[in-house]
This record gives structure tokens, sequence and C-alpha cells, in this order.
């Protein structure tokens, strides 16, 4: 197990400390060495001196995804290409990607983080690894493949694909952990099923998943469908990659590893920080990062922070899941609509899949939102008028959760597009 106790235990006033040094080096660093910053925080009559306490982190700018691709490809580093180790790039992005470079402490300091994260799921160096997430310049799969080393771990470097062959290697390998998107685990499972497989017949306990939102209700079918303890983790590439954030076997928020990573809770609309406890867009500073060093990034993710000590005995500030972004959230006739609340929806009420797709369109100015809903093997046998009936109860819950009214169109069983990676839960034909 790795666990690093002075750190993840230390006391509130210890760590506030240690943030406000850190933060200070980090800020005159990046005045010194990046041109960006030096002229933004001139723009604001700011010098690295005005930043004395922890509280003075809200006197500077933010930085937005926009400015990355703005000083594309390295005009954020804050060390020479020699000292440049590493480089990745964000995914999922038109045109130029975002790029993130990493020294070699950098990539020591990932590592410890994702070694943090496997050991909450308790993952120990007996523990056998098994990593689908992609690898290559997406930051998932050497991310937690460095991070299983460091833990000792037996590492399956898999990669996304070929699921059968993945169901195979897991059981005759023995693997103890899964890392993977929370939609793809769920592929798996339903694989496992379609190949006349027993959960009897593998070894394992957890799940890591991550790379897209999801509910706690999709958690438990995870649980139930696998077997196991279905932990969430947080990064972004931006940041560092995963593990930023990760769940304990308490499952009651995720850790933040804030000895590296400063957390703050901000109005999307006003950027005014929320006090604790108030949900809002995640902003977060590398105090600790040098090649390339973000100083209040702002994430776009909507969560909360908590500070409570948590019942596994660590002392690091929690957030909760991720209820959605403020950037690319969906706007329907003027309401704020996430894919994770129709997934809650869909999985409370039950005699569907956890796959479901959401349609956008615009008829006559008007917003249409229709939602794509597998219906299980034995709902699909039933009679027509219970399928009416589940419909109308599916379209009931949405509105009343959604409060606009929704189209359910109900579609056979593994009639919907299965992914390996990230799920594409929404098609916009809006031409807005």
């Amino acid at each position: 197990m790795y666990w690093n106790e002075p750190i993840e235990t230390m006391g509130r006033a210890q760590m506030e400390e240690l943030q406000t040094t850190r933060l200070r080096e980090t800020v005159k660093r990046v005045y010194q060495q990046v041109p960006f910053y030096r002229s933004k925080m001139q723009a604001q009559g700011l010098l690295p001196e005005d930043i004395v306490r922890l509280e003075d982190i809200q006197k500077l700018p933010f930085i937005i995804k926009q400015d990355m691709r703005d000083n594309y490809p390295y005009g954020l580093f804050a060390v020479p290409l020699s000292e440049i180790v590493r480089i990745h790039a964000s995914s999922g992005t038109t045109g130029k990607p975002t790029v993130v470079g990493y020294t070699k402490r950098d990539l020591g300091i990932w590592a410890e983080v994702m070694a943090r994260a496997y050991s909450y799921s308790g993952a120990t160096k007996k523990s056998c690894i098994q990593i689908a997430y992609g690898y290559g310049l997406f930051t998932g799969g050497l991310g937690a493949h460095y991070g299983a080393e460091l833990l000792g771990a037996s590492v399956i470097p898999i990669s996304t694909g070929n699921t059968a062959r993945q169901i195979m290697l897991m059981k005759d390998f023995g693997t103890t952990v899964l890392a993977c998107t929370p939609s793809y685990a769920l592929f798996i499972a339903e694989t496992i099923v379609e190949m006349g497989m027993d959960l009897s017949e593998f070894s394992l306990k957890a799940g890591i998943f991550g790379a897209e939102p999801w509910s706690d209700n999709m958690r438990r079918e995870i649980e139930t469908r696998l077997g196991i303890k279905a932990l969430d983790i947080y990064g972004l590439s931006e940041i560092i990659g995963p593990g930023v954030a990760c769940d304990c076997l308490c499952q009651n928020g995720l850790h933040i590893s804030e000895d590296h990573f400063y957390p703050e809770i901000i109005n999307p609309v006003t950027g005014e920080v929320m006090p604790e406890g108030e949900k809002g867009e995640l902003v977060i500073t590398t105090i600790t990062k040098e090649g390339m060093p973000l100083v209040r990034y702002r994430t776009h993710d909507l969560t909360m922070l908590n500070r409570d000590v948590c019942d596994c005995g660590r002392t690091l500030i929690r957030m909760g899941k991720i209820l959605g972004r403020s950037d690319d959230m969906l706007i329907i006739r003027g309401v704020n609509v996430f894919p994770s609340q129709v997934e809650s929806v869909l999985l409370s009420i039950g005699n569907t899949s956890p796959h479901y797709q959401l349609i956008v369109e615009r008829e006559d100015n008007l917003d249409i939102l229709t939602v794509m809903v597998e219906v299980n093997e034995e709902m699909f046998s039933d009679e027509v008028r219970g399928l009416e009936e589940l419909e109308h109860k599916i379209k009931a819950a949405l509105s009343s959760v959604l409060q606009i009214s929704a189209k359910v169109r109900l579609v056979n069983p593994k009639s919907l597009e299965r992914s390996e990676g990230k799920a594409k839960r929404v098609i916009d034909n809006r031409k807005i």
C-alpha cells in the first residue's frame, strides 16, 4: 500500500502553511519564466511579492483553455525544452490540441498521486492492475501506468479495445483492479455475460473509473454487475492527468492531493470564490509543477469541496462527484441539462440498460430533447402495454428532474453504439 501518512493526515493549519509556501514559489516562477503570466499580472498591477497569504490567490487572474491554445505549443512552459522529458496533448478538441509538458520531477509527482489513488482502493504491491485507458498523447494510460508501477503492483498495459481479449486476460492473469472509463466497465460487464462467463471465475476487487462524468446510480450498477468497489478518479491533462483526486473505499468524496493542487470553488458567472460547501466551478492551481505550472485554471467542472476529516482518517480535502460542466452543458429552452441527471433517472427506474443517448434538435425555433433508452432483455420481450407504461414513467420522471419535457424513445437492447473510451452521450443537431 502506498501511504504518505505525513501528507495524507496533515493538520489543516500545517497544510495551509505548506500550500502558502508552494504557492508563493510558483507565482514567482511563472512571473519570471513565463511572459504570458508576467503580462497578465502586470496588467493588474501585481507583483509576486503581493502574494503573501493563501487568500491572496484571489488577486491573481484566471487562466482558461483558450489561453493554452493561444500559446501553442510551448508558450506556457516555465523551463527550457531541454528540461521537458514528456509531452502530452489533450484529446477531444478540434484543430490544434492543448499541449502539456513535464519535467522528470513532474512525472515523479504524477506517479505519486496515482499511487495514492490506487492505495485508496486497497491496492498493494500484491495487486494486479489492468489498465484499459488509452496510451499515447492522452494522459490516461501512461499516468495510470506509472502510478501502478510506483505502487509496486503487477501492471497489465492492455489499453483500449478488443473487449473479448480484455476479459480473457482479466480472468487468466487474475486482475484485481480495473482502470478504465465507467462506460467501458459496463460494456465489459455486459460482454462477460454474453460470453457465458461467471464473476466467480474472476479475481476483480476494485475499479478506478474516470475520464467522463458518471452518477452514483451508475456506480451501483457497475458494482453489482462486476462485483467490485467502483471508485471515481478525477484529473485533467492541463493540470497533470488522472490522479488529481480519487475516491477512497468510504466513497464519500474524492480526496484531492492538495499538497500539489490547490482547489477553489467559484461562481462560474461572477468568478467570485464561493463559501465552503457551495456548488460551483472548480479552479485548480498547481503548486509544485515545474514544466508547465497553471495558476487558477478554470476547469469548468461543477462540484463542491469538503474539508471534514474522512472516515478513512485522511485529512485531505474532498471534492464531490462532478455534477456537469459549466461551459458545455446542454441549455435546452433556457434550462441547464446534464447527461448525468438523465442517467440517474434511468438507473433509478430500472428495466433499462445503462446505455442512453440525448439528441437535441431545433424545430420552429423550439429546442426538442429526445432521450433514446435501451430497454433490458426482459422488458423487450414484454407486452406493448408494459413498454408504453415504462416510456410514460421515464418521461414523467425526466420532466420532474429536468423541469422540461422530453421525448422518450425506447430502443432494442444493444442497439446504441458502445464505446471503449468516453461514451458519446449527446448529439446536438441544433444550428446555434
